[in-house]
């Protein structure tokens, strides 16, 4: 099996402009591909990890990945699938974040020579004279076509602005750049992403008469169609200090039963032998042996190998009922926040951050979801005694599978 077969195995592939063509290149290890990151903030997320664990699969394979920072692009915002506009960032924040990205990455890709290269659309773009740009790129393109694109149709209905207009042209020019400087013969991306390819493949058509390819890759949502990645507190980082490895496992540890054999294939490099053979067909609560299975891959590949298995220890002896772990995920909150000798269960749910505000913290009560110390919270004005701390810390479960060491400092 070819390496585009396998992308196709596991789910991967959703759109390519020429199977034949794409295949051969890529089975050749003689693509030569890019994907694209908006350096929108200081760390990748759960939604960024699909495409790099691709585009370290296609490394892997003999192809060249171009890792292409949005420092230009950024500066104006992806439209894509958005329904307000983005907020307009400063030079200096999006070379700090692109920094970051660089270091999250080299997890995934080898950098080394010869390997995955990095370059910046705003050594091209910022200097760009708007009206040789214009001219030499913008006479190519269909304002009637690009309105009918997919990824401008959200921003229709609330009001798309000629500043936002630009990203399909830019992100064209960028494919004609890279197809120059460093013989790009590929852009990858998330299907969402599948308009502004065809119009880099169709710039280069036009302007170079040479044939340029696209492969987009199946977005990553729940068998309910939702976008995976996040949660009640946002979204699920790299960063281990915007989201913590056991934090990072419990995501994925905690999917649901209809998606686990789905991420398995998409996101980790089990065999598909081995996933055929050891989880495919699981059901019930032998499923939990696939989804450990897949929270130590990711973690392991995010965190490395130390951690995730203190991640997946952690996790077994607060499930199987066992002490408190050491690297239990812990809160605190000092004597001050105490209204006497007590604090109200809602405070010291938001003031420990479990519960991200009032409101979420009263519905989590009410709907039966907090247990402290192992006893169900009846009502919302329940509270919590000092005297409940007597070895340090209490023990909040949030819902069914979240457990928090909350100590008194």
């Amino acid at each position: 099996m070819g390496i585009y077969e396998e992308l196709v195995a596991r789910g991967l592939v959703a759109q390519v402009t020429s199977e034949d063509e794409v295949s051969k290149l890529l089975n050749n290890g003689e693509g030569v591909f890019y994907i694209g990151y908006d350096a929108t903030a200081d760390s990748l997320h759960v939604g960024h990890y699909l495409t790099l664990a691709t585009m370290s699969r296609l490394q892997k394979a003999g192809n060249k990945p171009i890792v292409l920072i949005g420092g230009g692009t950024t500066m104006v915002g992806d439209p894509s699938g958005r329904d307000d506009m983005r907020k307009v960032m400063t030079r200096e924040t999006i070379a700090y974040n692109s920094e970051c990205f660089r270091k999250q990455m080299s997890k995934f890709l080898d950098f080394g020579e010869g390997g995955a290269i990095m370059v910046d659309n705003a050594d091209w773009l910022l200097d760009l004279n708007y009206i040789q740009f214009l001219r030499e790129v913008g006479i190519h393109f269909s304002v009637n076509k690009m309105l009918a694109a997919r990824c401008y149709e959200t921003r229709l209905e609330k009001g798309l602005s000629f500043f936002e207009l630009n990203y399909m042209l830019m992100q064209a020019y960028d494919f004609l750049v890279l197809h120059d400087k460093h013989g790009a013969n590929m852009q990858c991306g998330g299907d969402d992403q599948w308009s502004n390819i065809l119009a880099g493949t169709e710039l280069i058509r036009k302007k170079l008469d040479h044939d340029a390819h696209g492969l987009t890759f199946s977005l990553l949502t729940t068998s309910e169609g939702k976008k995976m990645g996040k949660t009640q507190a946002g979204a699920v980082w790299l960063d281990p200090n915007k989201t913590s490895p056991y934090e990072f496992f419990q995501y994925w540890r905690n999917v649901e039963d209809a998606d686990v054999i789905r991420c398995l294939k998409m996101l980790t490099f089990v065999s598909l032998e081995e996933i055929a053979e050891q989880y495919e067909g699981l059901e019930g609560s032998e499923l939990n042996k696939a989804k450990e299975r897949l929270a130590f891959e990711l973690t392991k590949t995010v965190h490395g190998e130390e951690e995730a298995q203190k991640a997946l220890d952690v996790s077994r002896s607060v499930f199987g009922g066992g002490a408190v772990h050491a690297d239990m995920p812990t809160k605190t909150i000092t004597a001050a926040d105490f209204d006497g000798d007590a604090i109200g269960i809602l405070d010291l749910l938001t003031k420990t951050a479990i519960a991200p505000s009032k409101s979420e913290a009263r519905r989590l009560v009410q709907q039966g979801g907090i247990l402290v110390n192992d006893k169900k919270v009846e009502a919302i004005e329940e509270v919590v005694a000092k005297d409940a701390f007597a070895e340090g810390y209490i023990v909040v479960k949030k819902g069914k599978k979240n457990f928090f060491k909350v100590e008194l400092q």
